[in-house]
Formats: C-alpha cells, sequence, structure tokens
C-alpha cells in the first residue's frame, strides 16, 4: 500500500443544515411545532473530513457548494478545522442542504437536497486525480454520483474507505476496493443483496456473508450496541459507551472521520475502530453535526469491557 505525507483525502458531499428541534416527529399528514431551526454546517463527506481533522489528521476535501448564501455556512467548519479546501468548487446554482428534525431523546429524520453535490461529476473528481492518488486513506460516501465516486475509488494508491451511505449502485469490482466497507445494519443488509448474497439472519452474519463477497474487511455501526469488525472470520464486537444521546445527526460521520484518522496515523483496524465507537459515543451527547464533534483535547467517553454482550450506549452512531 502505498505510503504518503498527505493523510486523508474526503471526496464527498457538503452542506448546509437547517435543524428543526421538536418534541416529537410528526405522523403522516400531521402539523406539529418546532421549538427552534439552527443553520449549520453538514454533508456527509464534509462531516467526515472534519472529524478527521479535529482529531489532528492531514485532510484534503474535494466537493462542491453553490453560489448562494448557505455555502460559506457549509464551509466554515471545514476551514476552521484547517481542511484543505484547494479542490471544492464553487459552482452556479445552490449548495446542498439537508432538513432535520431532531425530536427529543435525540433521534432525528433528514431529508437531503442534493444542489451543487449532484454536479461533482466524474470529470471533476479526475482533476484532483493526482491528490486522491497521494493520499494514504480515501474517504468516499455515498451522496455524490456513483460515477464520481467510483472514480475517486479507481484514482486512489492507498487505503479506501467507502462508508456506503445511501446504499447506490456501486460498480462491483470497484466497490469491493473498499478496506473497510462501513455501514449501519440496515445498509449492511442493502449491500448484501445488491452484491447478490443471500438474507443473512443476523448482523455478525451479514458482516461474515459481506466478507465473503469480496471485501477485505467490513466495520458495522450498531448505535448502542457499538459495532462489529471483522477482516477475515468471525465478526468482533466493539461495545460502546453509556451515554445520554442529545442528537445523534451526524454521530455515524463522526465515527467514519475518526476512523480514518486513526487508520491513517498507522493504527490496526480493531484499534480504529474503538476510537471511533468513542468518538461516536462523544458526539451524540451534544447538538448539531460538526459543532459536536471532539478534538484531541476533549475526553472522550471510556468503552466498557469488550467481553460486555449488552448495548451500552442510548444514542446511536450509525
Amino acid at each position: 500500500m502505498k505510503s504518503s505525507s498527505r493523510g486523508i483525502v474526503v471526496v464527498g458531499s457538503i452542506n448546509a443544515d437547517l435543524v428543526v428541534a421538536l418534541t416529537r416527529h410528526p405522523h403522516p399528514g400531521e402539523t406539529v411545532f418546532g421549538r427552534s431551526m439552527t443553520v449549520l454546517p453538514g454533508g456527509k463527506g464534509a462531516n467526515q473530513a472534519v472529524a478527521a481533522a479535529l482529531l489532528g489528521a492531514d485532510v484534503a476535501m474535494i466537493g462542491a457548494v453553490g453560489a448562494d448564501a448557505y455555502a460559506d455556512t457549509a464551509l466554515s467548519a471545514l476551514s476552521a478545522a484547517g481542511v484543505d479546501l484547494h479542490a471544492v468548487a464553487r459552482l452556479d446554482g445552490g449548495t446542498g442542504v439537508a432538513l432535520v428534525e431532531v425530536a427529543d431523546g435525540g433521534e432525528n429524520t433528514i431529508v437531503v437536497l442534493p444542489g451543487a453535490n449532484a454536479q461533482v461529476t466524474p470529470d471533476r473528481v479526475s482533476v484532483s486525480a493526482d491528490v486522491i492518488s497521494d493520499a494514504a486513506v480515501v474517504v468516499v460516501q455515498g451522496e455524490l454520483p456513483a460515477a464520481s465516486t467510483e472514480t475517486a475509488i479507481r484514482a486512489a494508491a492507498g487505503r479506501v474507505i467507502v462508508n456506503l451511505a445511501p446504499v447506490i449502485e456501486v460498480e462491483r469490482d470497484v466497490l469491493l476496493r473498499a478496506d473497510p466497507l462501513v455501514v449501519n445494519e440496515h445498509e449492511g443488509a442493502l449491500v448484501l443483496e445488491q452484491l447478490g448474497g443471500a438474507a443473512a439472519a443476523n448482523h455478525h452474519a451479514v458482516v461474515e456473508a459481506l466478507l465473503t463477497c469480496g471485501f477485505a474487511s467490513v466495520v458495522m455501526t450498531l448505535g448502542g450496541a457499538g459495532a462489529l469488525v471483522s477482516d477475515g472470520g468471525t465478526a468482533r464486537s466493539v461495545p460502546a459507551p453509556r451515554v445520554s444521546a442529545v442528537d445523534t445527526t451526524g454521530a455515524g460521520d463522526a465515527f467514519v472521520g475518526a476512523l480514518a484518522a486513526r487508520l491513517a496515523a498507522g493504527g490496526q483496524l480493531d484499534d480504529a475502530v474503538r476510537f471511533a465507537v468513542r468518538v461516536g459515543s462523544y458526539a451524540v451527547q451534544h447538538p448539531g453535526a460538526q459543532p459536536s464533534y471532539p478534538t484531541l483535547d476533549d475526553e472522550l467517553p471510556e468503552s466498557p469491557d469488550p467481553s460486555s454482550a449488552a448495548p451500552q450506549q442510548d444514542g446511536r452512531t450509525d
């Protein structure tokens, strides 16, 4: 695997999050009152880049924002965290926007309007092929056009983390470059179905079936139960700390960013997953996505003994 002075390149979405706090989510056809609305930086790609940079990683971002008032907000935390933004284009039209509802207890619903993210074409990604190939770790998600994500993976010479969220159709041979594939329990089942695998009876079986499909390693986030990890053989459980969730928005991205940061620093996969679970657990205790992410100066919650089988967290890290 190629080594590089550049730690991490994230190729992904950049959004502004319009976050509405409310007591509970409305039922179909129902109107409820919200308590407040806040506009925050977001997008899965940007979230993961910020999370990694705050943890000391050298990070470059490849993506796009629009020419509207949301663009500066969308880039604000990336800039503050020291992420290299030279490969972020400013395009005509609107910036990607996520409409986020956060109910009491921290659970959220999200509607994403792609905006400029939909204009991150394979050609735009190819312009930065040298930057991608120089990275020790390349991180992609599912919020850009599939062909653009495939272009980024093909350009990578280092380790590729594929967080296929949402699950999109990616060419099989390209998707199998993931090391690891990072999915939650729902996404894992969808990816397995996409690859023609038989339905699995439980989370461990899904992880092991995905490995059989040809992945070098798989990480499945399980929210309150922590995560599963395998780079061959039986999936190993990584329990999460016990915390009280305030807002789960972006916690899965905090997990991926922390995982990338630890792997780029030379950490082993199991150690990186244990660290990422703790970072995700920290994030759910604070409101917002990027504003909730820890720095190296913040104290992370301690994980229980790995032999613990019961769920240990009241929030989610997926």
